[in-house]
Order: C-alpha cells, then sequence, then structure tokens
C-alpha cells in the first residue's frame, strides 16, 4: 500500500526578514511530455536586484521594499518576467504572499499561483494559474553555511504541478518541486558559487547540492525524501563535466556514472544557468532540473548595470490583487 504524504504547509508567508537578508519560495515543473517547462520564484529582499544591492551599499536598506515574482516559462510560448515593486505593493500574510497583482495562496491542501505579470524585454503577458499538489513533504532546514545564516527548506521534493494561462495559451500537467531559503546576509557576501540538481526517482525524489564559500570551504549534500517525511543522506555522486555555457558559467554536475548530458538550456546568462540534464542517480538514468550560479559575476558590475533591462521595478502602489 502506497504511503500517503503529511501535508504540510509552506512556512508562512508573513515571515520577517532581516535588513539585509531574503526568504524566496521556489518552484519548477516539467510537463509530462517534457516539451514544457516553469520556474517561479517569490521573493523578499530579492537576492538579484541591482536596486536591493544598491539601497545595501547606501546603507538604508529594507527587504519588503524590494519584492518580486519571478516567473520563466520554458518551451513553445516561452517568456520570462521579474518586476521589482516596493512594500506599498505587497500584502503578506501567513497563508498568502500577494506583490502586485500576482499571489500565492495555500488552500489547505494545494498552493494556487495567480499571475498578472509583465515579460521583459519584450512587454508580453503572462496571466493565468499555476497549482501545486504536493506529494512528498519535508520540514527539515538545512543550513548551506558553516554559521547557519542561510537556510534550505525542501519542502515538497515532488509534486504535481498544473499549468493553466491565458496569456500566454498554456495547459499542461507535469512533475514539480518546491522549496524555501532564508538568509541574514546577500549571498555574495557568503558564498563564491554552487551548484544543485533535484530528480525524480523510482525511489523517492533526489535533490544533490553543492555550495563553494568565498572563504574557500565547501559543503555537499546528497539527499532522498520519501512520502512518508523520511530524509536518507547519501553519498555524492562524482562530479560530471558538463561544457560551459555560451557567458562562460561553468555548469559542474554530479552523476554516478560520471557522465552527464545537457538536453534542455532553460536559462543561459551571465552569472546563472539552468537546464535539463540526463544523469545517473541510485542506479537510474534520470532527467533531472539543474542550476548553476556564480556569484563573482553577479556582483561584476558590467553585470550590475545589464540587470535593469530583464528586472523593471515599478513604482510603489497599493496591491491590485483583491483578496478572495
Amino acid at each position: 500500500m502506497e504511503t500517503r504524504p503529511t501535508i504540510c504547509r509552506p512556512p508562512p508567508f508573513d515571515q520577517t526578514v532581516d535588513q539585509t537578508g531574503y526568504a524566496w519560495w521556489y518552484l519548477d515543473a516539467i510537463s509530462d511530455d517534457q516539451r514544457f517547462g516553469v520556474t517561479l520564484i517569490a521573493f523578499i529582499g530579492s537576492v538579484f536586484s541591482p536596486y536591493y544591492v544598491r539601497a545595501r551599499a547606501r546603507g538604508s536598506s529594507d527587504p519588503l521594499n524590494h519584492c518580486a515574482i519571478n516567473v520563466a516559462l520554458y518551451g513553445p510560448k516561452g517568456r520570462w518576467s521579474m518586476t521589482e515593486r516596493g512594500r506599498d505593493s505587497v500584502e503578506q500574510q501567513a497563508d498568502s504572499f500577494i506583490v502586485g497583482p500576482s499571489a500565492l495562496e495555500w488552500n489547505g491542501d494545494h498552493l494556487s499561483i495567480e499571475l498578472n505579470e509583465w515579460a521583459a524585454p519584450l512587454p508580453r503577458r503572462i496571466r493565468g494559474q499555476i497549482r501545486l499538489f504536493p506529494r512528498t513533504t519535508s520540514d527539515q532546514s538545512i543550513a548551506l553555511d558553516p554559521d547557519g545564516r542561510h537556510l534550505w527548506t525542501p519542502i515538497w521534493p515532488e509534486a504535481r504541478v498544473e499549468m493553466e494561462l491565458d496569456c500566454p495559451e498554456l495547459r499542461w500537467s507535469g512533475a514539480g518541486y518546491f522549496d524555501h531559503n532564508t538568509g541574514t546576509e546577500p549571498l555574495e557576501s557568503r558564498f563564491d558559487t554552487w551548484f544543485w540538481l533535484r530528480a525524480h526517482t523510482q525511489r523517492g525524489p533526489v535533490v544533490l547540492y553543492d555550495t563553494k564559500l568565498r572563504s574557500g570551504g565547501e559543503r555537499h549534500l546528497a539527499l532522498r525524501f520519501d512520502r512518508a517525511g523520511g530524509v536518507e543522506s547519501l553519498p555524492s555522486p562524482a562530479l560530471a563535466r558538463l561544457p560551459r555555457s555560451r557567458w562562460g558559467v561553468a555548469r559542474p554536475c554530479r552523476s554516478e556514472n560520471e557522465e552527464a548530458k545537457i538536453t534542455t538550456v532553460w536559462e543561459d546568462t551571465p552569472f546563472y544557468t539552468r537546464s535539463l540534464v540526463e544523469i545517473r542517480v541510485l542506479g537510474e538514468q534520470v532527467t533531472a532540473v539543474h542550476e548553476s550560479l556564480s556569484l563573482p559575476r553577479f556582483s561584476s558590475s558590467v553585470v550590475q548595470l545589464m540587470l535593469p533591462f530583464r528586472m523593471p521595478r515599478r513604482r510603489s502602489k497599493p496591491s491590485t490583487r483583491a483578496r478572495k
């Protein structure tokens, strides 16, 4: 008999964030036919905001003044949006997080996300709903650094995601993942690089997470989750070689046979990449969502000048999304 997961809610959306810190909720999903994909990140204290970087440099930072819902649609009809808004456009409650015209809301057994955004740099609409239904849960917060200033909680390592958008017109469902990160300082203050991947296997979802500190220390995590809420530590598979991105960003990966293959590139930017890769883990050949991040690249003056073209900031005004 299959063990039913204990449905836990996401960490409260009304949590307080330290003055130079951040919180984010991350979702990704791959359609069952693997033609489409989505990532969505809801930020308090947007870690990749050039405006937040400048505010911290002035000593006048307020995480709630730098909130955004980043949504990326991959495949046919692909679009990308990340509009930053100030605290007057944000509403926090334990069960919901509203940023301007878009919102995340916990509805008892699933997470509902209403989107009403404009893509950048081409102004095309992203409007509709995403629903996430947990299948595997975890409430364990894991430190990504020795001092515990950066925490990762893999809330739902396995989920079903339903996509229903009007603009662009998209209807699909597929395998998904949802986690939560918090920190009390900027990422670039502590980390040099990181890469991670998540995959679904017959023995449950697996997440491999590698971080390298600015000081030179490293952390390697390899975890398997089960539907009863258990977490098993695994030996980290061997490093596998993937080609650098077109921007020259390194893409380390892990696979039991030391071989990995990129099947689809989702994001290729000056400081991070996101791709679908084929790897071997727990004796299976699986498709994984893989991300690689270079924080020295993010901090460079050239990248900071480029970011506003992809991440516009809108003047603060009351939320335009009414609660049900």
